[in-house]
């Protein structure tokens, strides 16, 4: 059947049988409503945007065997819809298919091949979109990405949604292993997203399901990629049962997690996930394994197919059209009918700047941890993003941070936006710095050479006759401000604004007595930089006894 797990044969809709893989590729000849809904009813077909073009070819059958009969193959329409009731692109594909009846059954039948090709085109708009973004989200080396159930050419017809994603990521070698949920109690991750992995030549390990917040405690996922099979206006996500829980892990973590499925699976006139029906599934799928039971007879079960991902733990949606806040949107949402950006946009924009300055955040802090620069819980880091900033968390080894320990403040009054963490207790600095200068990203550690010459009671460090002053924007010499190291840390915030307010020009570098260096740049990479500089003068004016260069300042101040 090459690539595609769907097509139209002689009068029939041939398809493979999910059932039986992986042990045998077995094709089905599908030839009337009933088989139709048997095979999407018991999972010979299933995943979204297949159950979607199975159904309108399910249509087509019945336009073609009852004629002129309208209503009669609009009864036939209602009993495919309701075969499963949680997808949203059964209805969609119905629907469709139902528009075109008016034309006779050769019209829907072309309606439905169109959508068969379709589904091809779409699926490797939407994968290449969300690999663009993963590689934006995630380091720049061969990634370790998280998947769960099956969402390839078996769940669409060709190529696939997550799955897609990672056939690109793949091709652009980009991928290190894919890490496969086994997606209880069906197992389709160990039956279907693994065939489809060796069958695509990428480099994979299965997991227990329970098992992936673990692998992602232990540093071996970089993202989670999943599909979707029904997406609300507000962005909550229904998908396989399990899709929730790595959620959660995934946000505990600091992890991307990326949803990722065609504009049929969102449901705009369903306002909210808690409005979602999500089907429960018979007690012998949890009950036993294969001839194996496993529980005792009569035990009662609960076997939801689906759960529902609220939309703060979604760092994106993405689509053929894009990331869901870029796509236009469809015309009955609210956000089509004016009142500016919908908030959920902006919640989701928020999530994704977030993601990814805190692991810019994360790494820089890990590099100056190893220095021995910010030792114990030592030290803080920021960023700007727009009127807010996003700093390190109070209280945390700086050696072992992710993107969820980092805590958003707003600017211009250092309060807490989002984040599950308490700001660092140097916040008020970093808003002064942000709310007094164009910096992008402050850098504050506590190396040594700095701290130490910021001991004996000098306000000023005067630096000259080296090269390393260039790197802090100076001309011959440099005089780096010392502030007192007050108790009450918002007092030093206010008298670093007060400083910098009346001095425009001061080099981007200010030191805290006893406190360390804080530096500042148009990114991570310049504020860290900063403090290097500034810590090698130091460091030189130790060496060489350059008393000119400091302790001429503690001298002038004894006097």
């Amino acid at each position: 059947m090459g690539e595609g797990s769907i097509s139209w044969v002689d009068g029939a809709v041939v398809t493979i049988d999910q059932r039986a893989l992986p042990h045998e590729v077995r094709t089905l000849r599908l030839t009337t409503v009933d088989q139709v809904i048997d095979a999407i009813a018991t999972l010979a077909v299933r995943g979204a945007p297949a159950i979607g073009v199975c159904a309108a070819f399910g249509v087509a059958l019945a336009a073609r065997e009852h004629g002129g009969d309208t209503a009669r193959v609009e009864a036939e329409a209602v009993r495919i819809e309701a075969a499963r009731p949680t997808a949203v692109n059964l209805s969609w594909g119905v629907r469709r298919a139902l528009v075109q009846l008016p034309g006779g059954p050769e019209a829907v039948l072309a309606e439905a091949r169109a959508m068969l090709d379709e589904d091809g085109r779409v699926n490797r708009a939407a994968a290449g979109h969300a690999a663009d973004l993963v590689q934006r989200l995630c380091p720049a080396r061969p990634l370790r990405i998280l998947t769960h159930c099956n969402t390839g050419r078996l769940a669409t017809t060709a190529f696939g949604t997550a799955i897609g994603a990672l056939r690109v990521l793949h091709a652009r070698g980009a991928v290190d292993s894919v890490l496969v949920d086994e997606t209880r109690p069906l197992l389709q991750g160990a039956r279907l997203t693994t065939w489809e992995l060796a069958e695509a030549g990428i480099t994979h390990r299965l997991t227990v399901d329970s098992a992936a917040a673990w692998a992602m405690a232990t540093g071996q996922v970089d993202c989670v990629i999943v599909g979707a099979d029904r997406i609300t206006a507000d962005g909550a996500v229904a998908n396989k049962i399990g899709t929730y829980g790595l959620a959660l892990a995934a946000r505990h973590h600091g992890i991307p997690f990326i949803v990722v499925a065609p504009e049929s699976s969102r449901d705009i006139a369903t306002a909210t996930g808690a409005e979602i029906i999500v089907e429960q599934r018979g007690a012998d799928e949890i009950t036993t394994i294969g001839d194996y039971v496993a529980a005792p007879a009569g035990t009662e079960v609960f076997n939801p197919a689906f759960d529902v991902t609220p939309p703060e733990l979604v760092t994106a949606v993405v689509t053929e059209n894009g990331l869901i806040e870029d796509a236009s949107p469809a015309p009955s949402s609210p956000e089509s009918r004016g009142g500016g950006e919908h908030p959920e946009v902006a919640a989701a924009a928020d999530r994704t700047a977030e993601t990814v300055l805190g692991a810019d955040i994360a790494a820089v802090a890990a590099e100056l941890y190893a220095r021995g620069w910010m030792p114990g819980t030592a030290g803080n880091i920021s960023a700007r993003d727009g009127a807010a900033a996003v700093i390190t968390g109070s209280g945390l080894s700086k050696g072992q941070l992710s993107p969820a320990d980092m805590v958003r403040v707003r600017i211009d009054d250092a309060e807490v936006v989002t984040g599950a963490r308490r700001p660092s207790a140097e916040t008020t600095i970093h808003t002064a710095i942000y709310r007094s200068t164009d910096a992008g990203a402050v850098v504050h550690v506590h190396s040594p050479h700095a701290t130490a010459a910021t001991c004996h009671g000098a306000t000023t460090l005067r630096f000259g006759g080296f090269e390393l002053i260039k790197g802090l924007a100076g001309g011959e010499t440099v005089d780096v401000p010392v502030f007192a190291n007050h108790r009450e840390v918002a007092q030093i915030g206010t008298d670093v604004a007060r400083y910098l307010d009346a001095n425009p020009t001061a080099p981007p570098v200010l030191c805290i007595a006893g406190h360390g260096i804080t530096a500042w740049g148009t990114d991570l990479a310049q504020a860290r930089d900063r403090a290097e500089c500034l810590e090698a003068l130091c460091e030189l004016a130790s060496l060489t006894g350059r008393h000119d260069i400091t302790t001429r300042i503690f001298e002038e101040q004894a006097q």
